[in-house]
This record gives C-alpha cells, structure tokens and sequence, in this order.
C-alpha cells in the first residue's frame, strides 16, 4: 500500500498527512473499544504515513490521550499531534469554557497525558460565547511562545471569530464538520478561512460512518451509540439517506473503490488546504480510508457527488462532545 504524503495546512508552516486519523472512537460513543486493537490501528498508521492524530483532553476523561502516549511511545518524532480544550463536562451536559487559564491548565494536562514536552497543533474545540475569543486566542498565543504548542487552530468556529482570532495570532487549522452531506462551512465560513491562510480539517468526514455503506438501519448502531439520537439517523430520513449513499456507490464501482474511498476523495478534492481525520479504531477501516489518496475523480463525478443533499439536520450542540 503507497504510503501517503503530507500536505501544507495554513500559511505559518504546517504540514498534516492528506488523511489523519481521529481517535476519538477509541475511547468513546461508538461502541465497544479495545485498546490493544486501538494501538494496532495508531502503529499502522504511521506505518502507512498517517502521520495526524487527533485527539481533545475531554475524550474517554483522558482516556484518549493517554491511549495515545502508549501507542507512539518512542516514536513521538514521526507524529503531528493534536489536542483540543474549551469542552467541558458536567451533571448538566456539556458546556465550553475559553477562559485563558483553562487554557493553560488543559495543555499542562495534555503534555502529561500525552508523553510529550509539546503539541503540535492546539485547538480552541469550540468557541466560548461568555470569553473574547481574543483573550482564548492570547492564552494560547502565550503558550507557543513558551514552546509548549507549535500551531493554533480552532473548532468550528464562524467567520467572525476567524478574522478575530487570526487578528491576535495565526491560526493554522479550522476543524469543522465537513462531507458529501455536511456543506455548511462552504458559503461564509470556508472563504475567509482561505482568505486568512487557514487550512481546513474536516471531522465526521464519512458522515460518523454512514457515507461507508455500512449503516443499512438503525440496528447497526450499537446500544449507547451516540448517533442513536441524530436526525439523519432517524426513521424518518433513512430512506432518504440510504438512497444518498446509494449513489456515492455508484461512484465507487466505476472507480473500483469503496464508497468510503469516494468520499474522503471528494473532499480532498476541494483543495490542497484539507486533510480530512477520519475516525477509525479498525486497522482495516484505517488502510480503506488511507488508500483515498489514490482515487482521482472526474469533473463529472465532483459534480454529481456535490448535488447529494441529506435529510435531517446536523446534530450541533451533541457535536460539543463529539468533534
């Protein structure tokens, strides 16, 4: 399998494998994990040039990070690691906090968990209606300059907040959700993103899985799976959504490829800007989705993917806790 390159994200230097891996799964909301199978998936990946890993300090209560640490202990140099603060958990859901010192505490917390004297790339995991984002911008501006981060990115965040915050520091890296049937960012928010020089990393680039052809109805979803209580995997718009998936089959026949493969391609497609993590626990979902770099569409076929459109909104808020 050809090993996959790297791209450059941002305008400050950054360089991310055309496709990373999220890691989140690993610990949370997609069933059952396994941590051996975890670390077999991590160690496949660099094998493989998937170089990207990309993880939050609330994921698995920390879980997540320190699964991590295991999986690329003594190879901390062949890894591009990225962690995220600002999402917080408590009795009454989730919430945000981008307050500065949370800031500096959490990248404390997540240089321990992960091993590592510092981040690569630091994320604001979602943008603190109560905190100038200048001031969460600021704290972690302070800790790049400390060498403790190397680049800043933030989480879905709009237009506004990325002029604001690129005003203060560059920010390297906008995750966002993105995909064949996530299209939100493409009016307002992906033009200033490239007009400020911000790279784009799509999350939830397979549509948390339904874009892979695998999800047939809703008892493919396991008890507690988060996306249980999604609208577009609701009763009411599976049909619809199956038939969408349908077509992206379509497409990978003609192109010998896995509906998974056309759509990591597609997004890839967009732009030299976009590394897309999709999120897998699986060495065999981890090398489908890598092997993406290799499938080049047509004019025709970009057009005819972009044309899909899903029933159902994108779940927003539940997206606090899971991007």
């Amino acid at each position: 399998m050809t090993t996959i390159s790297n791209r450059d994200i941002g305008s400050d230097g950054l360089a991310l494998s055309a496709v990373g891996l999220g890691c989140m799964g690993m610990s949370q909301h997609y069933g059952p994990t396994d941590d051996d199978q975890s670390i077999a998936t991590i160690n496949r990946a660099l094998e493989l040039g998937v170089t990207h890993l990309d993880t939050a300090v609330t994921y698995g209560d920390g879980h997540n990070e320190a699964l991590i640490a295991r999986a690329i202990a003594g190879r901390r140099d062949e890894v591009v690691l990225a962690t995220k603060f600002g999402i917080v958990r408590g009795p009454g859901g989730p919430g945000v906090d981008g307050r500065p010192e949370r800031a500096r505490a959490c990248c404390e917390t997540s240089l321990s968990r992960l091993g590592t004297e510092h981040v690569d790339l630091f994320y604001l995991h979602r943008v603190d209606p109560e905190v100038p984002i200048e001031e969460s911008v600021g704290a972690m501006a302070e800790l790049v300059t400390e060498g403790k981060v190397r680049h800043l990115g933030l989480s879905e965040a709009n237009a506004e907040a990325l002029r604001r915050a690129s005003a203060v520091h560059a920010i390297s890296a906008l995750q966002a959700e993105w995909s064949l049937w996530s299209r939100d960012i493409e009016d307002e928010i992906l033009p200033v993103a490239r007009e400020l020089g911000i790279g784009i990393v799509p999350y939830r680039p397979l549509g948390q899985g339904f874009l892979t052809g695998s999800i047939t109805g809703r008892a493919d979803l396991p008890a507690g799976d988060l996306r249980r209580g999604h609208e577009r995997f609701a009763e009411t718009n599976l049909g619809h959504n199956l038939a969408l998936v349908a077509d992206v089959e379509r497409v990978a026949r003609e192109h010998d490829a896995t509906s998974a493969q056309i759509a990591l391609a597609w997004l890839l497609a967009q732009g030299s800007d976009v590394a897309p993590i999709p999120g897998t626990k699986r060495v065999d979902r981890l090398e489908e989705n890598s092997a993406a770099t290799q499938v080049e569409l047509s004019g025709a076929d970009l057009a005819a993917l972009g044309r899909l459109v899903p029933a159902g909104q994108r779940t927003a808020f539940a997206a606090y806790v899971s991007a």
